[in-house]
C-alpha cells in the first residue's frame, strides 16, 4: 500500500486505523508512533467513529484527553492495542521500553485480543539487542541488588537518568538500560532477568505482537505472526 504522506509515522497511523471498528475499545500505546496513532484515531472519532481508549502511560492519557478520546480502564474488553517498538525481529518478537512505559504497555497488550505494532523499517533486526539497550524496570529499594545481579548476567546495566536524577516511571520505579548486544537466547535471558528479586519487568516482548506494520520508504507493509 503506498504511503499518502511524507511523514512515515503519520502514514503508519493512518494505515492502523484500518484495524479499528466502530465501538471498539483500543489500547493506546506510548511513544512517537503511538502518539501519531492517537492523533489519527481522535480525528476519526471527531468524524463519527465511536471508540474508547485504554492508555499505557500518563503521557498518552493526557494526549488522548486533550484530543477528546474517551478513556476507560482494564474493566473494558480491549479489542486491540496499537503501539510502537524499539526493535522487531523476524519472528515479530520485540524490544520495547525506551520510552519508559513497558510495564503498562505489557499489561494493556495482555488484556487485548490483538497487538498491532507500528515501526519504521530501521527498527527491524535479525537478532534482538542489535540496535540498543534492553530496558529493565526495577523497584527502587532493590537497585543495588538488581545492579549486581544484572552485572553477573553480563548485561552491563546503566541506571537511566533524567537530568541529575534517576528517571522515574509512571509506576514510581526506575529503569536499568542494559547493554545486551545481540541476544542469542531471548527466552532464557528473559527468564534469568525476571528471576532477580526486585525486577518488575523487562523490555523483551516475546510472542505478543500479532501484526507489525512497517513504513519502508514510500510504502507500508504488514508482517503477521505465523500460527
Amino acid at each position: 500500500m503506498a504511503a499518502t504522506t511524507n511523514d512515515p509515522l503519520a502514514a503508519l497511523a493512518t494505515h492502523a486505523l484500518d484495524f479499528v471498528r466502530d465501538g471498539d475499545v483500543v489500547g493506546l500505546g506510548s511513544g512517537r508512533a503511538a502518539s501519531a496513532f492517537v492523533r489519527a484515531l481522535a480525528a476519526r472519532a471527531r468524524a463519527g467513529l465511536r471508540i474508547r481508549g485504554v492508555p499505557t502511560s500518563e503521557e498518552t492519557a493526557r494526549l488522548a484527553r486533550e484530543l477528546g478520546i474517551d478513556l476507560v480502564g482494564l474493566e473494558a474488553e480491549i479489542e486491540l492495542t496499537v503501539d510502537g517498538a524499539d526493535e522487531v525481529d523476524g519472528r515479530l518478537n520485540l524490544i520495547k521500553g525506551h520510552g519508559g512505559a513497558l510495564v503498562r504497555e505489557r499489561i494493556v497488550a495482555a488484556a487485548s485480543r490483538r497487538q498491532v505494532i507500528l515501526v519504521t523499517s530501521d527498527k527491524l533486526v535479525e537478532i534482538l539487542g542489535s540496535r540498543g539497550p534492553l530496558p529493565v524496570e526495577i523497584m527502587p529499594f532493590a537497585v543495588p541488588l538488581c545492579g549486581r545481579r544484572l552485572e553477573d548476567l553480563d548485561v552491563k546495566p546503566t541506571l537511566r537518568m533524567q537530568g541529575e536524577r534517576p528517571f522515574v516511571t509512571d509506576n514510581f520505579n526506575v529503569i536499568f538500560d542494559c547493554a545486551v548486544g545481540p541476544i542469542d537466547d531471548p527466552v532464557g535471558l528473559e527468564r534469568a532477568i525476571r528471576a532477580i528479586p526486585g525486577v518488575i519487568d523487562t523490555g523483551l516482548f516475546l510472542g505478543t505482537a500479532d501484526t507489525v506494520v512497517v513504513s519502508d520508504g514510500d510504502a507500508i507493509r504488514e508482517l503477521r505472526r505465523s500460527r
